[in-house]
């Protein structure tokens, strides 16, 4: 999976931030949405400096930069100002010293300015920084908000995905994406997905063509994106395939870094795989709260057994 990056221009661009000097290296890119605010490096301290990150510098660092002399502020900035730096950040509209208008120069190292204080923007940033540069990939299936619970329904060509996230929705539950699934994973290993662009609030269905589910459902018939909780695999009915009758089996599937619950659901003439998808969403929600029917089956049967031996002993 290739590393995804964001221009130093994107990020000034949709902050509107004003550039200040270094503007031939707004075609830098950020690979990392952590941020850092140069303390120690600017009393001299550059042994572990993450040149690699976001510099900020707030109104702590600039009133202390202005307590030092002239050949004191240019070696800081020198050392500020590295090759794979991003760019430097100023909050608080504050002025920028000259050194480092002039070492961003040399160097093309990009110098920005924005309004906004500090904390504020790094937080703001950081949103928009662990957005853009979270994991992605997308995965052929149906994505759809079942009682609050994202559950993303895989399956070959044909089984019926798109059939049944049709009946999920006349059943009052919401289309997030059919055919295309783009998952993003955020920095908490948390999946989300949405649809593309181009098919968002569409499903296809064979025979009928491509249809728009906001269009005929309404808006409460759709969302834009929704976190993953669980996976149902849709697959043709195997005779000779054992299949979990109980529901302790705890089958994982991975998806980007992250191990997100599976379910196989296996598909025959007369399965109603909207209701099953339905109550395969409530059971994930009791599990969730601590609620396991199968579990609570298997203690009272094995309870039940050693009564019964105790009883003939």
């Amino acid at each position: 999976m290739a590393k995804k990056q964001v221009k130093v221009a994107e990020l000034a661009k949709h902050f509107e931030m004003e550039v200040l000097a270094g503007e031939v290296g707004l075609k830098r890119v950020i690979t990392v949405d952590d941020l850092y605010r140069p303390g120690l490096e600017m009393a001299g301290y550059f042994h572990y400096h993450p040149s690699e990150r976001v510099q900020l510098l707030g109104r702590t660092e600039i009133s202390f930069l202005n307590t030092l002399n002239a050949a004191e502020r240019e070696d800081r900035m020198k050392h500020l100002c590295q090759d794979d730096t991003p760019c430097i950040i100023l909050t608080r509209e504050l002025e920028a010293p000259e050194q480092l208008l002039d070492q961003a120069n040399r160097t093309g190292t990009p110098v920005l300015r924005s309004p906004i204080s500090t904390t504020i923007l790094i937080s703001r940033i950081t949103g928009f920084l662990e957005h853009k540069l979270a994991p992605t990939t997308t995965i052929h299936g149906v994505l759809v908000d079942v009682y609050g619970v994202g559950i993303l329904i895989t399956g070959g060509s044909g089984i019926g995905k798109s059939e049944t996230a049709l009946e999920l929705v006349k059943r009052g539950h919401r289309l997030v994406a059919d055919d295309a699934v783009e998952i993003r994973q955020t920095a908490d290993s948390h999946l989300h997905g949405t649809a593309p662009e181009l098919i968002r609030h569409l499903l296809e269905i064979r025979g009928l063509g491509i249809i728009n589910v906001m269009t005929l459902f309404g808006a409460g018939a759709v969302r834009t994106q929704k976190r993953i909780g669980l996976v149902i695999k849709l697959e043709i009915w195997q005779q000779e395939k054992q299949y979990d009758r109980l529901g302790l089996d705890e089958v994982k599937t991975k998806i980007i870094d992250t191990d997100v619950p599976l379910v196989t659901v296996p598909v025959r003439p007369g399965r109603n795989l909207a209701v099953i998808i339905e109550v395969g969403a409530m059971n994930f929600r009791l599990k969730r709260m601590g609620f396991n029917a199968a579990l609570q089956f298997t203690n009272k049967l094995t309870e039940t057994i050693a009564d019964d031996i105790d009883d003939y002993d």
